[in-house]
């Protein structure tokens, strides 16, 4: 209400204390609009009122429920795969019947010799056989890895006397020649150019 200061619905809802309930009776007396805005909220909840108490449907059905339903099929389907005995004894089952199919339809192999036809001598000979067999790939692994670190040393040492040469020729030109005769000696690096 835009006249009175204080608020029609809580007068109607009885929230109000006793001295400003009275208040607001003295100014719906008085005021037409506010007597009418209180007319209004009584015939609303006399309206509320008369409606008659139902049940909230839990569910709404619709025409298309019958789509959703599963099959017989799915549902037969779901159960299964969710019962882990029944899972448990149909895997059992293929596995058994591979190992029969496998078993029966296998073309029978070469048989297998057994080592009491091979002679121990014979044996021993294959052993020894690859084994030095082993060894001679290993040692030459091992030549070849010792070549390839050798070489690499020898590159390195090139690269550090060329490196001291450089340096004997750059002291050369910065301190002279007599200067750098004196830390060619005493370096021990480069000889005389």
């Amino acid at each position: 209400m835009s006249c009175s200061p204080f608020d029609l619905k809580d007068y109607f809802l009885k929230e109000l204390p006793d001295s400003e309930r009275r208040q607001v009776e003295g100014h719906v007396r008085e005021c037409g609009q506010c007597r009418e805005e209180l007319e209004r909220l009584r015939r609303t909840e006399a309206s509320l009122f008369a409606l008659r108490e139902e049940e909230i449907p839990q569910r709404i059905a619709f025409v298309s429920d019958k789509v959703f339903e599963p099959t017989a099929w799915r549902r037969w389907w779901a159960a299964f795969w969710g019962s882990a005995a029944r899972l448990g004894f149909a895997s059992a089952a293929m596995l058994s019947v591979a190992i029969l199919v496998f078993a029966l339809t296998r073309p029978p192999g070469p048989r297998a010799t057994t080592t009491a036809s091979v002679a121990p001598a014979e044996v021993q000979a294959q052993i020894q056989a690859a084994v030095d067999k082993a060894v001679q790939q290993s040692e030459l692994r091992q030549s070849v890895r010792t070549e390839k670190v050798v070489a690499d040393i020898l590159n390195r040492e090139r690269d550090v006397m060329a490196s001291a040469e450089d340096v004997i020729q750059y002291q050369d030109r910065r301190l002279g020649t007599a200067e750098a005769a004196a830390y060619r000696q005493s370096s021990g690096v480069g000889g005389p150019q």
